[in-house]
């Protein structure tokens, strides 16, 4: 079946986004706290950064926000 995402490095780097998209989602779940203010681990966001880079969608937003549009809506 074909995706919308044609190669196996785009594929990575947005199903990365969406791992850091649900990370911060959770991180700013509920009340604010002044005394523990949101954390998004650094590792997610290493992760996202590198499949961007592999996927050569770093700097091309436009572009990767496409890819993850045309993934979102199936």
């Amino acid at each position: 079946m074909p995706t919308a995402v044609g190669t196996d490095r785009e594929r990575a780097a947005v199903q990365a986004y969406l791992r850091l998209l649900h990370t911060v989602r959770a991180a700013l779940d509920g009340p604010p706290d002044p005394r523990r203010p949101p954390l998004v681990p650094p590792a997610v966001l290493a992760e996202a950064d590198r499949a961007l880079a592999d996927a050569g969608l770093s700097g091309t937003e436009k572009e990767f926000f496409r890819l993850v549009g045309d993934r979102w809506s199936r």
